[in-house]
């Protein structure tokens, strides 16, 4: 089969196409022919930094790419659920001793995918899994529900589109912080109420939009320095998800708020085989949110090949994208 690997890491680090084993699915996995991948920030640190500084990062040459979408090939011993011939995607590889999803056949564990949703093409559910299932998750774990207000930061990035749509599946009342009018655009067409933090406080739209009492949930994924922005705009007791909190902080204004912070990391269950099914039950659940027309992934327009593997890298990493950006085969 292709394959676009790696040999090196680092800034300058290059794919190099090349011929590798069809793989055959293990105990437990389906073997997927890749039909498309999206490229998550967390590839683009793979590439960049490797393993000296990302532990989680593969073992050298290494197949990169998380999300995907196909088509089911092959299935191992013990698999329920899925036969060849089945639609699907997941996020199931690209770190640590897991082949990714940049070649034309990947083995994924069958508890990390789930039935591709039935009205999304192949490069629209690859765009999905990894930013879908932290959104998900995030949202879940804030105890969002209907009458609630949200507070999403970045609402129109990777996970942020996808958490603001969620957060309007379940009744809440939501707002987004954006940069400039395109992606204000993209906001209020999910129905949010726009926030455009270069030119409006946190105290301001605080007092605007809640009187000042503060948003019932607060979703940040900026995180960083933004994190102290999330503990100014969160209501007394109100909770806080963030999925970008690799930061030293004073947490004394989420003691005296009594807020409740969720760390979303959701490599975890990849890394550590810990609760896997987890996100193939979350994976069946946005299918049918999308399938109901409640969710749509927001794709960057450009379109990628297999051999166009680090134009596509580039493009995210230099921060152009408009969306998700997809790699098809």
């Amino acid at each position: 089969m292709k394959a676009m690997v790696l040999n090196a890491y680092g800034e300058s680090a290059e794919f190099q196409q090349t011929e590798m084993t069809k793989p055959t699915p293990a105990a437990g996995q389906v073997l997927v022919r890749v039909a498309a991948t999206s490229v998550n920030t967390v590839d683009t640190m793979i590439r960049r930094m490797g393993q000296t500084e990302l532990p989680l990062s593969p073992d050298l040459p290494a197949v990169l790419g998380m999300d995907f979408a196909g088509t089911v090939d092959a299935v191992g011993p013990d698999v329920t659920g899925f036969a060849p011939g089945d639609e699907v995607y997941g996020c199931a590889g690209g770190l640590g001793d897991l082949q990714g999803a940049l070649a034309e056949y990947m083995p994924a564990d069958a508890r990390l995918i789930a039935h591709k949703p039935a009205s999304l093409l192949m490069r629209e559910a690859a765009a999905l899994p990894l930013v879908g299932i932290t959104a998900y998750e995030g949202l879940q774990r804030a105890g969002v529900k209907a009458g609630h207000t949200v507070l999403v930061h970045g609402g129109a990035g990777g996970v942020g589109h996808v958490a603001t749509q969620l957060a309007k599946h379940e009744g809440a009342e939501v707002f987004a912080t954006v940069g400039g009018a395109t992606q204000a655009e993209i906001v209020e067409g999910y129905g949010a109420t726009v926030i455009n933090y270069r030119t409006e406080s946190v105290a301001d739209y605080v007092a605007q939009h809640t009187g000042g009492a503060g948003f019932d949930v607060v979703f940040d994924s900026v995180g960083g320095a933004n994190m102290a922005n999330s503990f100014e705009a969160a209501a007394l007791n109100g909770q806080i998800a963030s999925t970008v909190s690799l930061l030293e902080l004073d947490l004394t204004p989420v003691h005296f708020k009594g807020l409740s912070l969720h760390v979303v990391f959701m490599l975890i269950p990849m890394l550590h085989d810990h609760q896997r099914e987890a996100h193939g039950a979350i994976l069946t659940r946005l299918a049918e949110i999308v399938d109901a027309g409640a969710l749509r992934p927001l794709l960057d327009s450009p379109r990628f090949g297999l051999a166009e593997v680090g134009a596509a890298y580039e493009r995210l990493a230099g921060g152009q994208a408009n969306g998700k950006v997809v790699v098809e085969l």
